[in-house]
């Protein structure tokens, strides 16, 4: 038996870690690939996830959802458990037959305040989402509903596009697709990021003064493979 005596594949976890406000604002100036930058391992999800409603940045701790193939009944638990702001991050084992995610979802996630929904599978009626402007990333639109008698656990750790989320962990997604970023490594991502940032912008200072495409760092790696 889990937490609270929840049997596995039953599992519903309402206590979870989140960032603080001042946090999520210092991670917020940075883009998707910024903060990659910043990671030794980046953990970018699969590229075909990506804005399919709405291209607006969303960026807040993960509710996690596990779901079974097709699956959707436990979707709403994932909404009695989310708090503003929360990304709610959806494994659907990267299934594109049957939609998890659909208008009325949306309309129940933007009222209570939900940032967005990060889907590794499909949603539907793109028409009405558009209308709604709630924020889906996902792999695909398509068109069947899905099932609705299969388990499933909110906030466990999960796999979202190849990349293991936990609940909590920080999501941030562009139109460049969605990086995943532990809590408790957030402050050395950020200043990794920093770093690269200035040393980009370092870069094009130098090339406005002098012209130089080739920064001296790869011009020694470019010379020492035999350019």
């Amino acid at each position: 038996m889990s937490e609270n005596n929840q049997k596995m594949g039953f599992r519903i976890i309402t206590d979870i870690p989140r960032p603080t406000p001042e946090l999520l604002e210092r991670l917020n100036k940075f883009t998707v690939p910024e903060l990659c930058d910043g990671m030794d391992v980046f953990r970018a999800m699969d590229y075909q996830i990506k804005p399919m409603v709405t291209r607006q940045k969303i960026i807040g701790p993960a509710v996690t959802l596990q779901l079974m193939l097709g699956d959707s009944l436990i979707v709403p638990k994932a909404l009695e458990a989310a708090q503003p702001g929360d990304i709610i991050v959806i494994d659907a084992k990267a299934s594109c037959n049957n939609a998890v995610w659909g208008d009325n979802r949306s309309r129940v996630a933007k009222a209570i305040g939900v940032g967005g929904v990060v889907i590794d599978g499909a949603f539907r009626d793109i028409d009405e989402n558009e209308a709604i402007g709630f924020p889906i990333y996902a792999r695909a639109n398509t068109c069947g509903r899905g099932t609705r008698g299969a388990k499933g656990e909110v906030n466990v750790p999960i796999s979202c596009g190849g990349v293991s989320v936990r609940p909590g962990d920080i999501i941030v997604g562009d139109r460049n697709g969605v990086v995943v970023i532990p809590l408790e490594h957030a402050e050395e991502i950020i200043e990794a990021a920093q770093e690269q940032v200035d040393k980009m912008e370092a870069q094009f200072a130098k090339f406005e003064e002098t012209g130089q495409i080739v920064p001296a760092s790869l011009e020694m790696e470019l010379n020492r493979l035999g350019y």
